[in-house]
């Protein structure tokens, strides 16, 4: 490897692991801003994460998830409400959170392959988000169901029914800045 490629290879990875750090910065912040909406409050962690998924390339849009709950995990305040620890993974709402990296993997996946066959438009994009958010809805009610004794109607009627017109304005704007900032970022 000549001096020129490894200083371009050594850049890359740099910018890589900036824009996966501000990623799970950004995520933080998104969780912060934090509205009480029953047991499940509206934050704006979808919209940072589908964000990030549209954005980024697969590897760091997870690696920027992965990293996320592992902070929070390890007990950063980095999860809605300044909370963390796995107490709060494994609580009523920490389904939702468990869903973002299995939403994230499954949307990352569904764009990559898009994009390998020259597909790379908005209703891509949207479909992305639309599994990242059924991905995130499932997780968190499941969980909600076994952590708060709940039937089905009752967890639906908890964890989803309230935030679906709000997720799918959150889809559409993060759809929209994000084909906005990757067209520069790639430049």
């Amino acid at each position: 490897m000549t001096k020129a490629a490894a200083l371009t290879a050594s850049a890359g990875r740099t910018r890589s692991i900036a824009f996966v750090a501000l990623t799970i910065a950004i995520m933080a912040v998104s969780a912060w801003i934090t509205v009480p909406f029953g047991p499940v409050p509206f934050t704006l962690q979808t919209f940072a994460i589908m964000f990030a998924i549209l954005v980024l390339e697969p590897k760091q849009s997870i690696a920027a998830v992965a990293g996320y709950l592992i902070l929070g995990g390890f007990g950063a305040p980095v999860f809605s409400g300044m909370r963390g620890g796995l107490g709060v993974l494994v609580g009523p709402t920490g389904g939702f959170i468990w869903g973002f990296l299995i939403g994230a993997v499954l949307a990352a996946g569904l764009l990559h392959l898009l994009r390998s066959r020259g597909i790379d438009n908005f209703a891509g994009s949207i479909a992305a988000g639309v599994v990242f958010m059924v991905v995130v809805h499932v997780c968190g009610c499941a969980q909600f169901m076994a952590v708060a004794h709940t039937d089905l109607a009752g967890a639906l009627a908890v964890t989803v029914a309230p935030f679906v017109i709000i997720d799918i304005a959150k889809l559409a704007a993060a759809t929209v800045v994000a084909r906005s900032v990757a067209r520069v970022v790639r430049r």
